[in-house]
């Protein structure tokens, strides 16, 4: 693999949704997420996170070093024993105490090559990071690549959709329906939404888990492709539209992110008081004059 990334990054992407869902809230019915002050739609970082996981694994197969370390069915506690098993280090507490007292050992070097044994093996440990403290203990770590919670541009309109099954489940309910069951359910959607999510790339905890410019091209790559590998009714249409970043030279960066943020805005063209319901209803606007010294920018992403 290549070696650590040495330069901080801060970035905007923008994706959009039409008739579909893109994060429900379980705790309101499966409604879209919104901002109950502003009417802005929300979706979560979790929700992100899982499509780039999910298209890694499919890009990968789910071999090292780009094993997913959450995913559905998991037993994390396993992956943990995995690196001690690894490294021939007792999972039993008081086994590994023996052995350490009797070689000398180092039982803190011991915890720092479990971590960095996930790191290695794991993909999306090395960046968003993890807590392995769960029963096998197999420490924490702080990942480079952190993502704010994504917000749509103008107010989100949730649409519901009432649905019906013909088919039943069984004999006795066919006979006792007649054969015509008519099970009523419910549907949400938004008509469109394009929405912004602002992220962080630090590359001194990059250096820590070890995340690569190979991992950082990879991460990329999902950017672009991972809507297209998720796709379902209940999510409609959804696609990237943009991702603007800006590259400081210094790993501790060039500049403070909020006024590299305030360069980037999605605006709304014309004003004839319709709701928007698609991407040409927007212009994309970065603003690259006299930027700070040290901060360039990059296009990771075009609609």
């Amino acid at each position: 693999m290549s070696q650590p990334i040495t330069h901080r990054y801060d970035f905007v992407y923008f994706f959009d949704v039409t008739d579909g869902n893109p994060n429900g809230d379980p705790d309101a019915g499966n409604l879209p997420r919104l901002d109950p002050e502003t009417g802005q739609g929300l979706v979560t970082d979790v929700c992100l996170k899982r499509k780039v996981r999910n298209f890694v694994s499919l890009v990968h197969e789910g071999k090292p070093p780009y094993e997913i370390y959450v995913k559905e069915k998991a037993v994390l506690n396993l992956q943990h024993a995995r690196a001690y098993e690894s490294l021939e280090i007792p999972t039993d507490d008081k086994k590994r105490k023996a052995e350490l007292k009797k070689s000398k050992g180092n039982k803190a070097a011991q915890d720092a090559e479990i971590t960095k044994w996930m790191c290695k093996n794991f993909f999306d440990i090395r960046t968003f990071g993890a807590v392995m403290t769960t029963g096998v203990n197999a420490g924490q770590v702080r990942g480079p690549i952190q993502l704010g919670i994504s917000r749509s541009i103008d107010p989100i309109f949730s649409a519901e959709h009432a649905v019906t099954r013909c088919a039943v489940t069984t004999e006795k309910e066919a006979e006792a329906q007649d054969g015509d069951n008519r099970t009523m359910g419910r549907k949400f959607t938004v008509p469109y939404a394009l929405y912004r999510v602002h992220g962080y790339i630090n590359a001194s905890l990059a250096g820590q888990t070890g995340f690569t410019e190979d991992d950082l091209d990879l991460f990329k790559r999902a950017l672009d492709q991972m809507f297209e590998h998720d796709r379902s009714a209940a999510r409609g249409s959804m696609a990237p539209r943009g991702c603007i970043a800006f590259k400081h030279d210094h790993r501790l960066g060039n500049a403070r992110a909020d006024q590299l943020f305030g360069r980037v805005a999605a605006e709304r063209k014309g004003d004839d008081g319709l709701p928007p319901r698609g991407f040409a209803d927007y212009d994309l606007v970065v603003d690259e004059a006299k930027l700070p010294e040290g901060v360039t920018v990059e296009h990771w992403v075009t609609a």
